[in-house]
This record gives C-alpha cells, sequence and structure tokens, in this order.
C-alpha cells in the first residue's frame, strides 16, 4: 500500500474527528458555523425592557457579554437611551446598520453607574442598541428605556 493512499483515508477521518470541514477551499469549524447562527438581536417591540445579561450572551472580547436590541430610527430622531443596573456599571452604545458607533456612554449625569446616552439621527435605518458591563465586570437584571424626543 503505498503511504499517500493511507493519508488520504486519514484526512477525512481527522477532519471529522476534529469538527473541521473544507467547503470551497476553506477550512472552518463547526463552532463558527454555530456562532454565526446564534446571533440574533433582539428587536425592540416596546420603549422599555427589563432583562438580564448573562455568560450566554454575545463575548465582547474584553472578558465580559453584551445584549443586542434592533430598533429602526427615523433621520432627525432625537432618542434618549438609559440602561440600569443594580447588579453591574451598565455601559451602552448605539451603533448604526454597519456597526459604526454612533454614540456611547458608562455612567450618567447623575454620577451613578448607569448609562444615559443622548442622540441625534442623521440616517434613517436600523440601529443596534448594545447593553454590557463596563470592563466585562459583572452580569445579571437590567432596565433599557429608549425615548424618542419631541420637539417643543
Amino acid at each position: 500500500m503505498k503511504p499517500t493512499r493511507f493519508l488520504s483515508l486519514l484526512a477525512p477521518a481527522f477532519l471529522l474527528s476534529t469538527g473541521l470541514t473544507i467547503s470551497l477551499g476553506a477550512i472552518s469549524t463547526g463552532a463558527n458555523r454555530a456562532a454565526a447562527q446564534m446571533y440574533n438581536p433582539i428587536k425592540l417591540s416596546s420603549e422599555e425592557v427589563q432583562d438580564t445579561l448573562s455568560t450566554t450572551d454575545i463575548p465582547t472580547g474584553t472578558g465580559g457579554f453584551a445584549r443586542d436590541y434592533t430598533v429602526d430610527l427615523e433621520a432627525d430622531d432625537q432618542i434618549t437611551v438609559d440602561a440600569t443596573s443594580e447588579e453591574f456599571d451598565t455601559l451602552v452604545t448605539l451603533m448604526d446598520a454597519n456597526g459604526i458607533v454612533v454614540n456611547e456612554n458608562d455612567d450618567g449625569p447623575d454620577g451613578s453607574t448607569n448609562s444615559l446616552l443622548f442622540a441625534r439621527i442623521t440616517e434613517p435605518g436600523q440601529y443596534t442598541i448594545r447593553v454590557r458591563s463596563y470592563a466585562g465586570g459583572g452580569a445579571g437584571p437590567f432596565s433599557l428605556k429608549l425615548t424618542r424626543l419631541r420637539p417643543i
């Protein structure tokens, strides 16, 4: 038996045992496919949400986790996003449809560890509101409130 033939029989077994697949010349892992399918931001259906940040949410890469919400906003909308928690120091981020940060806030003007973000929307579209803990240090229940400000 030629060694190359033996190796060609082992390669599929190795790929199956490690979870690697080859597709159109690219190598990927089953974990990458599963992670891509798992990202499902929550559509905000009301202006106030009570939720919980946990270790099953989106890993941030800085030791913490994040929870994403999507909202449709119009040009000239003026909004506030308020994230509060008794369990962790909140950090709230507003991103446009391309994932570009529009605004971010760690601590509100009241000196607490709750977040209060203000933004004026210039482009209509679907925006993402991300809630996470500052410096990856915490999890637990939180409240998220989106308010559309109206001119007086």
